[in-house]
């Protein structure tokens, strides 16, 4: 099944965005494949005056920080809250925090089964003649991070004006959180749920079956809109997530599919179920199949000699 993905225009980066009475959006300039126009970082509380919280500061990036620290000038900021430690996500926390003395809340360090996959990536790029960093959008991660607070699934986390219930959303990444913004009915949902593209599912780390159950964990809250820190607002959230957990079922019936005619690697199958999309597009989506056999793997419907080689291949069982 098809997602019927919604997209925005280019933003202006740099510039305070008033999004609705308590949130405000200041966009960086790291716009790639895997960003779209960039990271959305959001401010949540009065647009002058008072405390706010930050959701993913972003990028080290001089000029975003700047921006940020700009738009929160008069302020003081209480909080600053981390979906997860890809390199777009919370490497300015620290220039932040030190500006400001705001603590940072996060469900922990950068794994290490996903430094451990970066490495892996980078040297098969390297041994196929590619350069490194072409090959891996998310990265090394932000290593450095290690937030002040650890935050727990369910947890409460508030300020003067402002409530956030915490969620623990492993699937894209083994530490992303979202986090339910109570006083408007608002999920900020980091890279866990986007409007403008599927989610990158960075195997071994990254993990399907825990994506798929956390967006079905989704289906039955109450937020009305999701702020995906990339792309724009998703204004009828359920339908999409439903949508969403439809296409990634339809793609493991594919993979399956797939294999019924005997072994196929990961990028045959990637070549052949992805050949309308542009090819610079097919290393995250051999992310993605690799990242469903891993899931079907679990639940003995494929196998493979080596699930760790990326140049193996796969049949069913």
């Amino acid at each position: 099944m098809a997602v019927k993905h919604v997209g925005e225009d280019a933003p202006a980066y740099g510039v305070i965005e008033q999004v609705s009475p308590l949130v405000r959006r200041v966009m960086a300039q790291n716009p790639s494949v895997f960003t779209y126009h960039g990271t959305g970082t959001f401010i949540v509380g009065p647009p002058s005056g008072g405390s706010v919280a930050i959701v993913d500061p972003g990028p080290d990036d001089d000029e975003h920080v700047a921006a940020l620290l700009a738009a929160v000038k008069g302020q003081t900021v209480s909080h600053l809250l981390i979906t997860h430690t890809h390199p777009d996500h919370s490497p300015a926390a620290a220039a932040v925090k030190k500006a400001t003395g705001a603590p940072t809340w996060g469900y922990g360090p950068h794994p290490q089964a996903a430094i451990d996959a970066h490495q892996k990536r980078v040297a098969r790029a390297i041994a196929d003649g590619e350069k490194p960093e072409a090959s891996d959008g998310e990265g090394a991660g932000d290593q450095d991070f290690v937030p002040d607070h650890l935050v727990t699934d369910g947890q409460i986390i508030a300020g003067p004006g402002y409530t956030f219930e915490a969620l623990h959303t492993p699937g894209h990444i083994s530490n992303h959180l979202c986090f339910a913004f109570q006083e408007e009915a608002t999920l900020f949902s980091g890279d866990h749920v986007m409007g403008w593209s599927t989610t990158v599912i960075p195997a071994p780390d990254g993990d399907l079956n825990d994506y798929l159950a956390n967006l079905r964990r989704l289906l039955t809250r109450s937020e009305t809109l999701y702020r995906p820190t990339h792309g724009p607002a998703i204004t009828e959230p359920v339908n999409y997530v439903a949508d969403l957990i439809a296409h990634r079922e339809g793609r493991s019936e594919q993979i399956l599919a797939g294999l019924a005619d005997g072994p196929r690697t990961i990028m045959s199958l990637v070549v052949e179920m992805y050949a309308h999309v542009d090819e610079k597009l097919h290393k995250p989506a051999a992310a993605s199949v690799y990242a469903h056999l891993l899931a079907l793997k679990k639940t003995s419907q494929v196998t493979a000699d080596d699930p760790t080689d990326f140049e193996t291949h796969w049949s069913l069982n």
